[in-house]
Parts: structure tokens; C-alpha cells; sequence
């Protein structure tokens, strides 16, 4: 119940619709209250007239029969006037507190987005998408029906029930104790299913977040799949998954089902116990008929409500399983934070002193980059290069704060890497990884990236340079063509053309480019690379190129090779090609003979 206690925030947030709600509540069940108190009147007063009805002259009963036909008539409408002011605050009631529960949810869901994208790399590489779908989706929904109709339902219940019982007791004290006495039972059952309840809650959450997973990544590889013809095995996995999923919400759909008979039986026994008791109450006079009449209407008023006792149980403990998963995830800070330096212009100076890098997952001792000393000047154009794994794009993430260096420091305009804002980092700092990834949206979306203050012109402009302009017109709706999921409807090369214009379009400081040009024609990519470093030269920007193909880092002014994690070399162009004997000499004489395999590190 603690991570039930969580979200007492959200209720003092909105603690006036929730006050509000339960004076509805409260009201709603006065005068539903008052219902059978009327219906008592008119059944007593239904036996007096008759009595006296038996008794009187005939010129008396016809007085007698039209003040019971008045006061029949006044009861009716006394009745019906509560039950218009029940359904009225019940309304109201429902307005208040499941309007609540829905802006709760809004904001729970807004919560929990924001710090999914506040979070680093090693977070989202140690859960899988479809849970973490799961826990803004389903855990969050959960949640909801715990603060709307489970907090509603509650009051309701607890209300209703102290209204009937205080009735109950100031009719006849002895019947309201028989009436009640199967309580006690329904209060065991209650704890022993509830903690039953959130045992199952827990492992459907589980498994539920498993199947999703499972269905976000056929969904995102579906062409993997279709490929290597592995339908039959997907299904069957998916299956099996779907009939785990099954067995655990049946286990709980039969534990569920214990509530509904349980609580029937003991209203079952509440009645019998009241009529059979009342009747001899009423044989002795203790009690009227229309005490009986009303002891029986309070005992069946009762029914729902503590009919919804197993569901409002389960859906409590299903909330506090969903709501503990919430919280561990909102629980985990980023180990990449965000430094206070926000207003610091960023040239591209930066320097490696001592830099290694292992990642965690990695044996001991093996590090990804090792003792790294490196000088980036401004205004730059600076290439690396080296074999398959050899540590260039971790040397790249580290310049983006993707991940910080095991040991060693980075510094930028003499500043330490981590004193800077993130956001003011990676706005001056632009990364193109190698792996691209696009939007299911327009084109002019995926170049703009949401940014909603650029004109067309701009984005025509960007496009241009990344030789992406002639290929957009062509599409019947141009920059507004819809490109699918991951932008699959456009080929390998025009994804990272995209990715460059994306890239260029967010004008930068520095700008890091990561093999984003392997897949594209060298006569494309040579253009390409002709108009990125004029357009740097001319807005004065530290291009750093990350890439496999030598032939296209000959005007460069700086060149770093690596190798192992390590930089074996690093120079102008004609200085490695001085060296006959180096990695960088052989491997540009192979590619100009047409062999452009990078090779891989090992």
C-alpha cells in the first residue's frame, strides 16, 4: 500500500474536485437515505388508515380513503423528489471525481514522458520499448481506475454504509446488529483475496509488458522477419506468449469471481436473519411493519456496494502494482547530468586529456577507447577514420555527452564537458549518428524535427545541400509526403540525406557527422561533402567526419586515424600519405584500386 501513498500528491493537486466529490457523494446517499425512510412513513401510515379504516362508519371511510389516497400521493412525490436530488449530486459526483482522475492521468502520463526523455543511453538499453510502453499506457490506466471510480466507489461505500448503519441502529438497535452480524466474514474474505489480488496483479503487469515488447519489435522488424521467412516462429512465440497472458488473467478472473457469490450469500443470510427476527419483532410490536420494510430496503441498498468491495479491492491492489512500477522507473536518475553553464557560445575547441572509455557490459579490462590526448580547433574540418571498431563513434558519442569517459577529461572551450547545460550542449553541438532514424511524419517534419519556426525556404535550403531537393519534388505531395514508419518508404541513401539536412538545419556550432554517407553514391556523396564543407567554411563551423572512405577526406585539414581504441596517427592529409608504412597510406592506395572495405577491428 505505500506506492498507493504516492499519489496522495496528485489527490492534494486536484483536492478541491476532490472535496467537492465527496460532499457530492455524501449528499447523493442523504437522500437516498431518506428514500425508505419515506416508504416507511407510508407503509405505517398505510396500517393505521387500514386499521381505522375496518373500525370507522361508512360516512368516515370515505374521508379516511381520500387522506389515503393524499397522503399516498405525497409520499410518492416526497420519494421521487429524493431520487431527483440522488441523481442529481450522482451526476455531479461522477463529474468531479472521474474528471479528476482523468487530469491525473494526464498528468502522470506527461510526468512519466518527460522523464523517459530526461534519461540516458544505459536507461534505455537496460529496458525494452514495449515496457516502457507498458508502464505509460497500461500501469498508467491502472493507476486511473484507482483514482476515479475506485476513489469513487470507496466513499460511495463507505458513505452509504454509514448512512444505513446510523439509520440501521436509531430504528432498533438489536435488528441492526443481526442485519450486520455476516460482516465480520466479509471483512476475512476481503484481506485474503486482496492480498491474493496483488500477487496476480503483479505477474499480469509482467507478462502484459512482455507481449507488448514482443509485438513493438515483429512490428519494427516485420521486414527482418518477412526476409528470413521466420513468420511461423514469430506466431508461435507470440502464442505462447498470449496463452501466459491468458492463464494469469484467468487465475485472477477466478479469483475475482469468489467476490460476487461471497458477498450475495451474506445478504442472502442479512435478509433471512432480518425477516425472520423482524417478523417476530413485529408479531410482538416492537418494531412497525414499515420498520420491517425499511430494514429490508437498507439491507438490499447495501448490496452494491459492498458487491463492489471485490472489485474496489482489486483494483486497488492492481493500481499499487502498477503504480510501484511507475515509480521505480521515475526513481532512476541519469547518470549523464546536466551541468549549470547555459549561456556559454561554443566554438569547437575541444580537448581530450587522458580519455578511456569501457562500457559497462564490457569484460574487465577491455575499454572501447584508451588514453585518448586530442586537440580539436575551431573552424576544423577534421576527419576520423580506422577500421570497423576501432572506437570512432564512441569518440563521437563522448563529444556529445552520450555517455562520459570512464577516466580522463574532455574539455570544451577550456570548460570541462560536464559543466555544460545538456540541452545548451546539443543545440551548438549537432550529432548525426549512423544509424538514422525518422519519424512516422513528413518530410519537412523529420528536417525540422518538430521545430515549428522555419519556413519552407529553410528547409528547401538544407535539402539542397544534402543533394535530398531533387529527389523530394518528385514525391506527388513533395515535403509533405507521409514516409512511414522509420521513414520506410524511402531508400538508404535518402534516409541519411534526411538526416544530414535535419543536421544543417539546426545551424551548429560543431557539426559531427558518423558514416552518413555510406550509403549513398560516391558521385552523390562527393557533392554532398563538397557542399557540407563549403557551407562550414562559410559559417564558420568545426566539422568533424567520421568515415571509412579515405578518398573523401583529402581536403580536411585535420586527420586522426585509430586503431584498437587508440589514435595510431593523426596529421594533414599529405603528412599520413608521407608515411609509406602506415595504416592510412596502404588503406588509401587499396581504396583508390577499388577495394573500399573498411575492414574490422579484432
Amino acid at each position: 500500500m505505500y506506492y498507493i501513498f504516492t499519489l496522495n500528491r496528485y489527490l492534494w493537486r486536484y483536492r478541491w474536485r476532490l472535496i467537492l466529490g465527496i460532499l457530492f457523494v455524501v449528499l447523493a446517499n442523504y437522500f437516498r437515505i431518506l428514500q425508505p425512510q419515506e416508504i416507511r412513513r407510508a407503509l405505517n401510515a398505510v396500517v393505521d388508515l387500514l386499521k381505522a379504516y375496518a373500525d370507522a362508519a361508512p360516512a368516515d371511510q370515505t374521508v379516511l380513503y381520500e387522506d389515503l389516497t393524499h397522503k399516498l400521493l405525497y409520499f410518492a412525490g416526497m420519494v421521487l423528489l429524493w431520487a431527483v436530488l440522488m441523481g442529481l449530486f450522482t451526476f455531479l459526483m461522477r463529474q468531479t471525481l472521474i474528471v479528476m482522475s482523468r487530469l491525473i492521468e494526464a498528468d502522470m502520463r506527461r510526468e512519466l514522458f518527460e522523464h523517459y526523455l530526461l534519461m540516458d543511453a544505459p536507461f534505455f538499453t537496460n529496458y525494452r520499448t514495449g515496457d516502457l510502453m507498458s508502464r505509460v499506457s497500461e500501469d498508467i490506466a491502472k493507476v486511473r481506475m484507482y483514482l476515479g471510480p475506485g476513489v469513487m466507489y470507496l466513499i460511495n461505500l463507505l458513505s452509504l454504509a454509514s448512512w444505513v448503519i446510523f439509520s440501521m441502529f436509531s430504528v432498533n438497535a438489536t435488528l441492526a446488529f443481526l442485519a450486520l452480524s455476516p460482516l465480520p466474514i466479509l471483512s476475512l474474505g476481503i484481506y485474503y483475496i486482496s492480498s491474493e489480488i496483488q500477487l496476480r496483479s503483479t505477474r499480469i503487469q509482467r507478462q502484459l509488458a512482455t507481449l507488448t515488447s514482443l509485438a513493438q519489435e515483429s512490428f519494427s522488424g516485420i521486414r527482418v522477419i518477412k526476409v528470413f521467412a521466420r513468420e511461423p516462429a514469430f506466431r508461435d512465440r507470440f502464442y505462447k506468449d498470449s496463452k501466459t497472458y491468458y492463464e494469469v488473467s484467468m487465475d485472477m478472473t477466478r479469483l475475482r469471481a469468489l467476490f460476487f457469490p461471497m458477498i450475495v450469500l451474506l445478504i442472502g443470510i442479512s435478509n433471512i436473519l432480518t425477516i425472520y427476527w423482524g417478523g417476530r419483532m413485529l408479531s410482538e410490536g416492537t418494531i412497525t411493519a414499515g420498520n420491517l420494510a425499511e430494514f429490508v430496503i437498507y439491507i438490499n441498498m447495501l448490496t452494491w456496494p459492498f458487491t463492489s468491495v471485490g472489485w474496489i479491492a482489486s483494483v486497488i491492489q492492481e493500481a499499487a502494482a502498477a503504480q510501484k512500477r511507475i515509480v521505480e522507473l521515475l526513481r532512476q536518475e541519469p547518470q549523464i547530468q546536466s551541468g549549470p553553464v547555459s549561456d556559454r557560445i561554443i566554438l569547437g575547441n575541444y580537448e581530450f586529456r587522458g580519455v578511456s572509455f569501457r562500457y559497462p557490459d564490457a569484460p574487465e579490462g577491455v575499454y572501447a577507447l584508451s588514453d585518448i590526448h586530442l586537440r580539436i580547433r575551431q573552424g576544423t574540418l577534421c576527419a576520423i577514420v580506422g577500421k570497423t571498431g576501432s572506437g570512432k563513434s564512441t569518440l563521437a558519442e563522448l563529444m556529445v555527452r552520450i555517455m562520459d569517459p570512464t577516466r580522463g577529461t574532455i574539455y570544451l572551450e577550456n570548460l570541462p564537458l560536464p559543466k555544460y547545460d545538456l540541452s545548451s550542449l546539443r543545440r551548438q553541438v549537432v550529432y548525426v549518428p549512423q544509424d538514422v532514424f525518422l519519424f512516422s511524419d513528413t518530410i519537412a517534419y523529420n528536417i525540422g524535427i518538430g521545430q515549428t519556426d522555419l519556413s519552407l525556404d529553410e528547409i528547401v535550403h538544407a535539402a539542397k545541400l544534402a543533394q535530398l531537393h531533387d529527389d523530394v519534388v518528385k514525391f506527388p505531395q513533395g515535403y509533405q509526403t507521409i514516409i512511414g514508419e522509420r521513414g520506410v518508404t524511402l531508400s538508404g541513401g535518402q534516409r541519411q540525406r534526411l538526416a544530414i539536412a535535419r543536421a544543417i538545419i539546426r545551424k551548429p556550432r560543431v557539426l559531427i557527422l558518423d558514416d552518413v554517407l555510406s550509403a549513398i553514391d560516391n558521385h552523390t556523396a562527393q557533392q554532398i561533402l563538397q557542399n557540407i564543407l563549403h557551407h562550414s567554411k562559410e559559417q564558420s563551423i568545426t566539422l568533424i567526419l567520421i568515415t571509412h572512405n579515405l578518398l573523401q577526406v583529402q581536403h580536411f585539414d585535420h586527420l586522426i586515424v585509430m586503431s584498437r581504441g587508440r589514435i595510431t596517427a593523426q596529421g594533414t592529409f599529405e603528412e599520413l600519405m608521407a608515411d609509406k608504412e602506415g595504416y592510412f597510406y596502404r588503406a588509401y592506395c587499396q581504396q583508390q584500386l577499388g577495394s573500399t572495405h573498411p575492414g574490422v577491428e579484432g
